[in-house]
């Protein structure tokens, strides 16, 4: 979780739009419900909805769909030190706020659907206690047809935010849903420059009228938008710099198609996998993964590192040979099952340790200096923005000299939105390193990656 303050200035809108926000890839027709399916929108506060997905609201509607939007907390705790009004004030306020905010949605609308929407009035800022009741007014809610899945950013930065992003992935992974999630704090603490999830988004495109739209159901949320007074504690909560971020004509939007996985569910997918087979993949029997582990360590530069690196080390096959090449060793899956074998495999190299981990967001920062990382089968494992963020990290974190080792199965990845060709593509975009080895079969394609400039380019 980021720290971050909104009183701070944060990052300009201007420096998002000169890094491209606008030149994003548009969101995909089939995103979109049309008559006869349903978009159903989760959002922690009153205001998230219009910030984050005004404009998606009323294309929806305007495609005939119907729009429910589930409100988790009636936003009391947004004013914490107020002078003038206490929290049960505050949430009667906001709570008569969303309701203008959407009638105004839904009325300047080319509408042929329908808007609806419930305040579940759960304690704000503390929804990550109340899992079970903000799931089960989920499943209700998508009980209808057809139905898209849009809630707040899973990596928001802001704990209501991303314990809604996680519940609804969860749902729409259960329910086989498309799931669209609207950033809106990340804009303000992350940076362009040093932050390339973002790149793999998609722009939904407003038109002036639904601009306009937005401004006026924004506008509706007054007590965000303007100070509650002019004493100390009554602020403005959401300044014009922060709103700028939402004023430009788009909506940026994280799109998971339906009956795919992310990286986020890797625990859950895996931990299934381990649970009914012990060796899923035959690591100790195929032909195919023995010869594969030959080249990748015939393929290395070096007999020795100082401290390795394997992100989704299954059950420590390979794990085992790249210890007994290092110092230090590390290895990293999502599976709990997984680890218990790995660490049974690898019992005998005391200085090697297997870690339950899901990467990107678990990486590990105490392991800073890796001169040897290798993502082997695992890369399509993730979505796109998770992949650009943990070769991200690999960048950051890795000594000068490190090498950076990618191998992956070539043919089609059921269920994920990646193949292996494309995760290499990705890997290339990498500023500052190239490929020192280039190895392809039939069936699989290694590549080794040093910094430019370094030894052997």
């Amino acid at each position: 979780m980021v720290s971050f303050d909104h009183r701070d200035a944060g990052t300009p809108a201007s420096s998002w739009l000169a890094a491209g926000r606008q030149r994003l890839g548009e969101l995909e027709e089939r995103a979109l419900p049309g008559a006869g399916g349903t978009l159903v929108v989760l959002a922690a506060h009153p205001d998230d909805e219009t910030l984050g997905a005004g404009g998606l609201i009323q294309q929806c509607l305007a495609r005939g769909a119907a729009v429910h939007v589930l409100v988790c907390s009636a936003g009391e705790a947004s004013h914490p030190n107020s002078p003038t009004h206490r929290p049960e004030q505050l949430a009667a306020i906001r709570r008569r706020e969303i309701a203008d905010a959407l009638r105004q949605l839904d009325a300047t609308a080319t509408t042929h659907g329908t808007l609806t929407w419930d305040v579940l009035g759960l304690p704000d800022g503390q929804l990550a206690g109340h899992a079970k009741a903000i799931t089960d007014a989920l499943e209700l809610a998508l009980a209808g047809p057809a139905t898209v899945l849009a809630s707040t950013y899973r990596g928001d930065g802001h704990i209501d935010h991303e314990t809604l992003g996680r519940l609804a992935a969860e749902a729409a992974s259960r329910h086989g849903l498309a799931l669209l999630e609207f950033p809106l704090w990340y804009w303000h603490w992350a940076e362009p420059d040093q932050d390339s999830r973002w790149r793999h988004w998609r722009r939904l495109q407003l038109s002036e009228a639904q601009q306009q739209a937005k401004a006026a159901a924004m506008a509706a949320h007054r007590s965000q938008v303007a100070p509650l007074s002019d004493q100390p504690g009554d602020e403005v909560l959401l300044s014009a710099a922060f709103s700028a971020h939402f004023g430009n004509g788009t909506e940026v939007l994280r799109y998971t198609p339906a009956n795919t996985h992310s990286g986020s569910d890797a625990p859950q997918v895996f931990e299934q996998l381990y649970q009914q087979r012990e060796d899923p993949w035959d690591y100790r029997t195929s032909d195919y993964e023995r010869r594969k582990r030959q080249v990748l360590l015939a393929s290395l530069a070096r007999d020795s590192y100082r401290q390795a690196l394997e992100v989704g080390c299954s059950i420590g096959e390979l794990s085992a040979a790249l210890a007994e090449r290092s110092q230090r060793f590390l290895g990293l899956d999502a599976s709990a099952t997984a680890v218990t074998t790995a660490r049974d495999r690898l019992a005998h190299l005391p200085h090697a340790q297997v870690r339950e981990a899901t990467v990107p967001q678990q990486w590990p920062t105490e392991q800073d200096g890796c001169d040897l990382v290798v993502i082997s089968e695992t890369g399509y494992f993730l979505a796109a923005d998770e992949l650009a963020e943990l070769l991200t990290r690999c960048d950051r974190h890795m000594a000068p000299d490190g090498e950076l080792v990618l191998c992956h199965w070539l043919h089609p990845i059921q269920g994920w939105t990646l193949d292996g060709e494309m995760v290499h593509a990705m890997a290339r975009e990498l500023p500052g390193w190239h490929p020192v080895v280039e190895h392809r079969e039939p069936h699989f394609l290694l590549e080794i990656y040093r910094r430019k400039g370094g030894t052997d380019e």
